[in-house]
């Protein structure tokens, strides 16, 4: 009787669970979900910060440079200016 070709030394074929496989992926997807949507928030919240700085900041260099034209006008040197600042 002739032999049959091929390996019969092959591996046993494993049942996955690939029910457990998506259930599993679906729920890292929803936590990484809600993840992006509380670090998009805080971004928006930082960026809203950020822009008031840069108003008050802005607001406060005309306010300096207000005063610095108006000490200029009366008459004072800028060394003085300087000495008052420190």
């Amino acid at each position: 009787m002739p032999r049959t070709k091929g390996s019969k030394n092959r591996p046993k074929t494993t049942y996955t669970d690939y029910a457990s496989q998506i259930t599993e992926k679906q729920e890292s997807i929803t936590s990484l979900t809600a993840e992006i949507s509380s670090i998009t928030a805080n971004i928006d919240t930082l960026k809203a910060d950020l822009k008031e700085k840069k108003a008050d900041l802005k607001e406060k260099k005309t306010e300096a440079e207000a005063v610095l034209k108006k000490l200029l006008a009366s008459g004072m040197s800028a060394d003085e200016i300087l000495e008052k600042l420190k």
